[in-house]
């Protein structure tokens, strides 16, 4: 995989993410774990766009910085892995298991939603309200449209990865992996942790180590979604066989 070009915070407009999203796409194999994430995402992104330059946003520039600064977390997650930085522990599973035979499409969509949910979200609220030197409270009605936009990406990735009910069986592993996870309880608790770390802004350490714990916390579940259940007529863990969303 070539080197991402070098990413700057703070340079981004929305167009600028979209173009950037795209070369992505143009550039990995579809089957790659992280270009079935980038796909989905990339239709959100376009989607808030939209919504954006027909004015539906209360703060139409408080919703645009938003969305920039949230996609500058996944945008330098790439580079960070790309250029050998390390990658934030939230992304390390589906970087990790990206190119991993056993593990289904939904998987490797549902990591990638956790990890921009579970963990970036909270900052780019954030580094929001530093660039805008507001308070989380004051962006809340963005944040409740992004969401609600975000819940679309869950809706089509379960339209567009979820096998029909005649191919998956009672017991494969992906029907519970699945209901497991909620992106609405994921874009709760980016909420929470977005007003707690503004709270302890001014605590270096005590902050600094949230963070990490954040991080840390939403890397588990990521690994857990990531576990390679196996294709078609191969047996997963427990000798469950799963069917194939290939």
């Amino acid at each position: 995989m070539r080197k991402s070009e070098q990413f700057s915070a703070h340079t981004y407009g929305v167009d600028a993410v979209i173009e950037r999203l795209r070369a992505f796409g143009a550039a990995w194999p579809r089957s790659d774990g992280l270009a079935v994430f980038n796909r989905l995402y990339l239709s959100v992104t376009e989607e808030i766009d939209l919504r954006i330059d027909q004015g539906e946003f209360p703060d139409s520039e408080a919703a645009a910085t938003l969305d920039v600064r949230f996609a500058e977390r996944y945008l330098a997650a790439v580079e960070a892995h790309d250029t050998g930085r390390g990658t934030p522990a939230s992304w390390r599973p589906l970087f990790q298991y990206r190119g991993h035979p056993g593990v289904r499409p939904l998987q490797f969509a549902l990591a990638g939603i956790n990890a921009h949910i579970g963990h970036d979200l909270a900052l780019a609220v954030v580094d929001t309200c530093r660039t805008l030197d507001c308070e989380p409270p004051d962006l809340e009605d963005e944040f409740d449209q992004v969401g609600e936009i975000l819940t679309t990406l869950e809706e089509r990735v379960r339209e567009e990865l979820m096998p029909g009910p005649d191919l998956l069986q009672l017991a494969d592993p992906l029907t519970h992996l699945v209901g497991a996870w909620s992106l609405d309880r994921a874009r709760d608790g980016a909420w929470v942790a977005a007003r707690s770390l503004w709270a302890l802004r001014g605590l270096g350490p005590v902050a600094r180590q949230m963070r990490e714990q954040l991080d840390a916390g939403v890397g588990l579940v990521g690994r857990m979604l990531v576990t390679p259940l196996g294709r078609e007529g191969q047996d997963g863990p427990c000798g469950l066989t799963g069917s194939t969303v290939l």
